[in-house]
């Protein structure tokens, strides 16, 4: 099969296309003729290695996988001996190890049945970021009808999804993003929108039951002035922590804060599962969650995918796509 490789940490120039033997599966495996996979922080941070924090878990001179990519939609090509949710030929999107290839392996546990109203493409960006989203959203932020929800980064890849998912729950979204963006976020649902270049949305007199904050670069006792009295702030990842650490540090300063005051300050590492994907199916399949997708690149251009994801340029998520003839 043919694949994007990466045999050393580094930029978007470490990647490189080769030919390499199809992945070998487990007994609880599917291996997924990849349609489409998702560009997104996560593959940034085990492209780079940084922080450095990562490399005691995905190896620590070079990647242990070396075909990046975590999303993936596709169709089922082979399954492993004791598989009973899909069959070959089945429509599948989610969890994957190395999606930026004709060929990808996943456990059947990381997989759902693509909904029905969704093309491959889109299907492609859904399960990282949207998981993510809606366990930030609904698990760890408890949205509920009502409820004044702030979401910091509306336009990026999570914060598309988790702005849906509040206005499905009923919750009142305001979503920050750049000026050029806050028509998208419009377009999702936010109640209101605040550009970030021209206003503070932490500074305002208005308080929050929820925030979700996707961009990291905002200070713990900001964001805990922003909260009401009981409200919930949720930490989705970390950004700008410095090449060691990343946003790690924050993330504990925030548990720790959360000791010493009503107000409930959290972080979490998304749980990958066949659950949350398929609730988020459901969300797509009556119209309350839309994929964005924000520019298709195919397989050989993956590189140039990273780069415009590292420009910080990308609405929504930036899809790869395996055109069928590749396949042979």
């Amino acid at each position: 099969m043919t694949a994007i490789v990466q045999q050393r940490y580094g930029d978007a120039d470490a990647l490189e296309l080769r030919e390499l033997p199809r992945p070998e599966l487990g007994e609880h495996d599917v291996l997924v003729r990849v349609d489409a996979a998702g560009v997104d922080r996560g593959v940034w941070h085990l492209m780079t290695g940084r922080p450095y924090l990562t490399r005691l878990a995905f190896g620590l001179r070079r990647p242990r996988n070396p075909v990046p990519g975590l999303d993936v939609a596709g169709v089922v090509d082979t399954v492993g001996a004791k598989v009973t949710r899909f069959a070959e030929g089945d429509l599948v999107f989610g969890h994957g190890h190395g999606t930026f290839a004709e060929y990808a392996r996943a456990s059947e546990d990381c997989l759902a049945a693509v909904p029905a109203n969704l093309d491959m493409t889109a299907a492609g960006v859904l399960a990282v970021t949207g998981t993510t989203a809606l366990q930030a959203v609904e698990d760890h932020g408890g949205v509920r009808p009502g409820d004044q929800v702030l979401v910091l980064g509306a336009s990026g890849g999570v914060g598309t999804y988790a702005v849906q998912i509040a206005v499905a729950l009923d919750g009142i979204v305001t979503g920050v993003a750049s000026a050029g963006k806050l028509e998208l976020v419009r377009r999702l649902g936010a109640h209101r929108v605040i550009d970030y270049r021209t206003a503070d949305p932490l500074a305002e007199p208005s308080r929050y039951d929820v925030i979700i904050d996707t961009g990291g670069n905002r200070s713990i006792r900001d964001l805990r002035r922003a909260l009401t009295p009981s409200g919930t702030l949720v930490i989705v990842g970390g950004e700008n922590g410095g090449r060691w650490v990343g946003g790690a540090d924050r993330q504990i300063r925030a548990k720790v804060a959360s000791l010493f005051s009503r107000r409930r300050l959290t972080t979490f590492v998304a749980r990958e599962d066949s659950s949350h994907l398929e609730r988020l199916a459901d969300l797509v399949e009556t119209g309350d969650v839309v994929p964005v997708v924000d520019r298709v690149f195919p397989l050989a251009a993956a590189a140039d995918a990273i780069v415009r994801l590292e420009q910080g340029a990308a609405s929504g998520k930036i899809a790869i796509t395996v055109a069928p003839a590749e396949r042979g």
